[in-house]
């Protein structure tokens, strides 16, 4: 049995797929993380406070992946205002937290995704977590 994070190079068709799927921002933020916030479906979350929240990826590239996002909807990291610094601070200060918290002392990999170029695939911004094996360079 091949596991996903056996498998993490993500074709160009997929991304283009996965990008396409992951519509676009509204106001009452439609996308899979809104539904996440709002408790409309499950997730299991790692750690929660007023700024951000942070969950398992349902579809994980390593034995670790984890998701952190803010509880604002930013659409993308180039979409975010002078005023998210703070946020945007706190996601990262976040994910070093958790990363300990998983015990990935011996590394891990922190990606963000932006626009469809970068494959982004949920307009949501979301800080990944990846670790919990060696990761290979270039990612891809």
């Amino acid at each position: 049995r091949i596991l996903p994070f056996q498998n993490a190079q993500i074709n160009r068709e997929r991304c283009a797929s996965l990008v396409g799927r992951a519509g676009g921002a509204a106001e009452d933020n439609p996308t899979i993380f809104g539904k996440i916030l709002r408790k409309e479906i499950p997730a299991d979350i790692v750690h929660e406070d007023d700024i951000c929240l942070a969950f398992r990826d349902i579809n994980p590239t390593a034995p670790t992946h984890i998701l952190v996002i803010p509880k604002k909807h930013i659409t993308m990291l180039s979409e975010a205002s002078d005023e998210d610094t703070s946020i945007l601070g706190h996601l990262l200060a976040t994910a070093k937290n958790v990363a300990k918290k998983e015990g990935l002392d011996d590394g891990y990999r922190i990606v963000i995704n932006n626009g469809e170029h970068g494959c982004q695939s949920v307009f949501h911004l979301h800080v990944h977590i990846i670790g919990g094996r060696q990761l290979s360079w270039p990612p891809g």
